[in-house]
């Protein structure tokens, strides 16, 4: 499987690359990122899609929200699968992916790791069983991440809202914001050093408080799901994949 990394240079780029190096069916055959001109890995590392020369079977994209549009445009016209891990999409550009996965084989998901889908699930169940407790999530992640909260927080709180849809989203509180609404889903986000992502979600009742958490030690772990999701997209027809879908799969 010949791979194309969005966000080559990145450091999610360079750990696809660093998993795809250890895999024997895996090879890179080339990248995109806009600080190309400082490309210190050994393949073709290009600032544009329209610039790409190799041919490839599947684009992982770790780059932006900002690249979805050229990388979607290159992928249609070339007729390659892709897995979408970045995050901080705008609505339209969801709609956009799903109006793009009616001809393509797309894979999205705010973050590539079993355990955290597994955590996702678990929420689900949590705010089955305890539909009355309040529901606080806190994000952390690395002191160079542009978006908040993290996509990964907000799938969270996405699993918990499919089971209490009336709950709507807070993010963060300051000055005097009143006392807390009890359909509130709060969203903290913590940005600092060199954290990888560690995510808390609180259920807290009036005895007693049950906290899921992750913790995610390395990088690789994102970078080895990601691998896996392409290697699931070969061969899939049109459509919008996801880890759950994975998952279950496998």
């Amino acid at each position: 499987m010949k791979i194309l990394i969005s966000g080559a240079l990145g450091r999610m780029g360079r750990a696809v690359f660093a998993a795809a190096s250890a895999s024997e069916d895996i090879e890179v055959a080339a990248g995109v990122d806009l600080n190309a001109e400082k490309n210190d890995l050994p393949f073709p590392v290009y600032a544009a899609f329209s610039a790409v020369k190799e041919k490839a079977d599947v684009i992982i994209d770790f780059s932006s929200s900002s690249t979805l549009e050229s990388l979607l445009a290159y992928a249609g016209e070339n007729h390659i699968p892709a897995v979408l891990c970045a995050t901080g999409y705008s609505e339209e550009q969801n709609k956009t992916v799903r109006a793009a996965a009616e001809k393509l084989p797309l894979f999205k998901s705010a973050n590539m790791s079993v355990g955290v889908n597994l955590l996702i699930d678990l929420c689900r169940k949590a705010a089955k069983a305890l539909p009355s407790f309040d529901v606080e999530i806190i994000e952390k992640h690395h002191n160079q991440k542009a978006d908040a909260p993290s996509g990964t927080a907000l799938m969270l709180a996405d699993a918990v809202r499919e089971v209490r849809p009336e709950d709507h989203y807070v993010y963060g509180r300051q000055g005097k914001p009143g006392k807390r609404d009890p359909k509130e889903i709060g969203s903290h986000a913590v940005r600092g050093g060199n954290i990888v992502g560690e995510h808390d979600v609180l259920f807290a009742g009036a005895n007693e408080t049950v906290t899921l958490s992750h913790a995610a030690a390395s990088r690789n772990v994102f970078a080895d799901g990601a691998l896996k999701a392409a290697r699931y997209l070969l061969g899939k027809g049109a459509g919008l994949y996801n880890m759950e879908m994975l998952i279950k799969e496998l």
